[in-house]
């Protein structure tokens, strides 16, 4: 992803979306520099009374595709497996290894490419998101579990629970985007064609890790139930993760916000596309 969008974004869209364009994001947690000073690429600037980042609009962009990029699937592909008729067991287990890869590797890799990139490296903010939306659920999923066996017994759980979360999962989900578009959808409408310079890369990302993921699966010799499922949880990305982190990181307004959320824009199309292709395959596998 950090290639992909230094290609596109760097390069290839640079001069559509401007070389000299700048935007404005929080300074880092702790970092108390005076007006003027550098940080990365970034200029501290007084902004309404606040000191803010001054930084190159397309590295802004690019910070966005970084924490989007990393963040590996552990909801949505759940859907996708089903769609596809994957195998739901091997779908679970592989969710169950990008949670706990997530927990460990996303502070230190979004830091890492985050700083390669020359952009503000907020290492108590990605902890705190980390915390927030990563380590928090899983704690409170485990324990809930438990008590819930413990005091309602395992069958209760099972089918009045689990049924019940499930549906509130899914109404939450759609509050999530629908607030997530009533912030940026003034931006969007207003601004089709930069959409379209961010979608760009986030398509070819998508696209290149399914069909690697899917060509390896068959080189393997995995069953279709596994390959399906096994290539579209490499594509996905845990959008919401993303999101949530962009914005404690850099601002709701940011560059770097607007990207994750043209990733919702994208990747939800573009992972039923992947789906159908999955299922025009299944004879590659038989």
């Amino acid at each position: 992803m950090y290639l992909i969008s230094i290609f596109f974004l760097g390069t290839l869209f640079l001069g559509f979306i401007g070389p000299e364009a700048t935007d404005l994001v929080k300074m880092p947690f702790g970092l108390d520099l005076p007006v003027g000073a550098s940080y990365g690429e970034g200029t501290v600037v007084l902004q309404d009374g606040v000191k803010m980042l001054e930084v190159p609009l397309w590295r802004s962009y690019l910070s966005g595709c970084i924490l989007l990029g990393i963040a590996p699937c552990t909801a949505m592909v759940l859907v996708w497996g089903y769609l596809a008729r994957g195998n739901d067991c091997h779908t679970l287990v592989m969710v169950a290894i990008n949670s706990l890869t997530m927990l460990f590797l996303y502070g230190p890799l979004g830091g890492f490419l985050l700083g390669v990139g020359k952009l503000p490296v907020p290492w108590q903010a990605l902890a705190l998101s980390i915390g927030i939306y990563v380590a928090l659920p899983l704690a409170a999923g485990y324990v809930s579990r438990k008590l819930i066996i413990w005091t309602k017994g395992e069958e209760w759980f099972k089918t009045s629970f689990v049924h019940l979360l499930t549906q509130i999962t899914i109404i939450a989900l759609l509050i999530t985007l629908v607030l997530l578009f009533s912030f940026k959808g003034e931006t969007i409408l207003a601004q089709p064609l930069t959409i379209l310079w961010i979608a760009v890369p986030l398509f070819i990302q998508t696209v290149f890790i399914f069909t690697l993921g899917y060509v390896l699966a068959k080189l393997l010799k995995l069953s279709y139930k596994d390959a399906a499922p096994s290539a579209m949880i490499g594509a996905s990305n845990h959008f919401e993760v993303a999101i949530a982190t962009s914005t404690i990181l850099f601002g709701l307004s940011s560059g770097a916000a607007l990207v994750t959320v043209v990733g919702v824009l994208i990747e939800v199309p573009v992972m039923l596309m992947l789906v159908r292709i999955c299922q025009r395959t299944e004879g590659w596998f038989s």
